[in-house]
């Protein structure tokens, strides 16, 4: 049986050992923090993500610390309805969407890695400096830290250390660079009480004159009487680049008052940002799709091997994927470096181009195209700006590239100029040639 370290013990990282666990491995984690505290804010599971959780058996789990998705609701900047659609099982997917907070989705699934694998599985403060390879297995040397090895020993060695992965760094140092959209995300969450039928996301705003503002729910009766803790993110373009560190908290000020234009009835949206419990800054980022993941005996996944702007939901859940595949591939294939070489070439190239889509707006496209044609003014009927039919198509076409065809997905080849074409996208801010 193969040894596998495991470099990270993010989502990614604990999910890939509970799928390797599944498969008769057992892998140990190496986490470069002394120790995990419930970071970030919220996430947006999609109906692919909760299979992968419940292909876990994590479900029961995963529903007590989540809130079921059941509409996404697209609004102009003056509140005016653009499109709607259900959510999971709503539309008639096989599984749930669900929200929930990015920290107590770790903390869940490092609990099932205890549980199963034993206490011991985990070692924190073992910061990733370098590996030497040989033919036979992967040396890891860590930074020098209390209580924590200064080397181990593995078979095999997936680096899933996020979007400054250490161990990128080493096989890829080219690659490290990442490249800001111009955009800064101001990130919040507000305690309140639950807003139309409290299971909710909203995509508002008019990305040319606004910005854009999504909300939805990450946390059901979070004060013991009913109220939920409601994630919202506000992008605003032409900021300069902050600190790339999700931990900047900032007051909700500069933003308090740029969504007083919109109007719902179900939600004051400025009173909502205002009253925020807590507010956080991050400049929008990715890296350049990779042209490999895969180096001998080693590997990366999730934001590793593919960070991408935090649109659509798809971030974490790409890694869940990318967890079921390197497992399944390690288990079929003997040889270890041809296992790597088939999990990459399983998941790169489709991976690769959701990033590119990501960066030229993924399903908040719909928004501009809206506000281009009203010239960022009330009208009198959405069907007047851009027919449904051909809204329709642009939600099923990026369902498509997400791996998660919509079951209604009925719509005649060739009706709609596609808009996630390799053209198209590679018109966008620093696209680069997909492979």
């Amino acid at each position: 049986m193969l040894d596998i370290a495991i470099i990270g013990a993010g989502p990614g990282g604990l999910a890939t050992a509970l799928r390797l666990h599944q498969k008769g491995f057992r892998p140990k984690i190496y986490e470069a923090a002394p120790e995990l505290k419930p970071l970030g804010v919220g996430v947006d599971i999609k109906v692919y993500g909760t299979r992968e959780i419940t292909e876990m058996g994590l479900l029961d789990e995963f529903r007590k610390i989540s809130v079921e998705a059941k509409d996404s609701i697209f609004y102009t900047g003056h509140g005016q309805e653009i499109f709607a659609e259900r959510c999971g099982k709503h539309i008639g997917y096989d599984h749930e969407q669900r929200f929930v907070h990015r920290g107590t989705l770790q903390f869940m699934l490092r609990d099932a890695v205890i549980a199963r694998l034993g206490p011991n599985c985990i070692t924190y403060g073992a910061r990733f400096k370098h590996a030497d390879q040989g033919e036979t297995g992967v040396t890891i040397h860590f930074e020098p830290h209390e209580g924590a090895p200064q080397a181990a020993r593995a078979d095999v060695v997936i680096g899933v250390d996020g979007v400054h992965s250490a161990v990128r760094k080493q096989f890829l140092p080219d690659a490290m660079r990442t490249h800001y959209s111009g955009i800064a995300m101001y990130r919040g969450v507000t305690v309140m009480p639950p807003y139309g039928n409290g299971g909710m996301i909203l995509h508002i705003g008019d990305p040319l004159r606004q910005g854009s503002l999504i909300v939805y729910p990450i946390a059901d009766n979070i004060d013991g009487k009913g109220s939920q803790l409601v994630n919202w993110v506000c992008e605003q373009s032409g900021k300069p680049k902050g600190i790339e560190d999700w931990n900047v908290r900032i007051q909700p000020d500069d933003i308090a008052h740029v969504f007083d234009e919109v109007k719902l009835d179900f939600l004051d949206v400025s009173k909502m940002i205002q009253e925020a419990r807590e507010v956080y800054i991050y400049p929008l980022i990715d890296i350049d799709p990779l042209e490999r993941w895969s180096f001998g005996r080693v590997t990366l996944l999730g934001d590793a091997a593919h960070a991408m702007y935090p649109r659509g939901g798809n971030g974490v859940c790409q890694a869940l994927v990318d967890a079921r595949v390197i497992a399944e591939k390690l288990s079929e294939i003997a040889d270890p470096v041809a296992a790597l070489e088939a999990y990459e070439q399983a998941r790169r190239e489709s991976v690769n181009r959701l990033v590119i889509a990501n960066r030229g707006e993924g399903p908040e496209v719909v928004r501009r195209l809206v506000e281009e044609k009203s010239g960022g003014k009330p009208f009198r009927h959405i069907d007047e700006m851009i027919p449904r039919q051909e809204v329709e198509a642009l939600f099923m076409e990026y369902h498509r590239m997400a791996g998660m065809k919509r079951p209604d997905d009925q719509v005649t080849a060739g009706a709609f100029k596609p808009v996630f074409t390799e053209e198209t996208m590679r018109k966008t801010a620093f696209a680069t040639d997909i492979r």
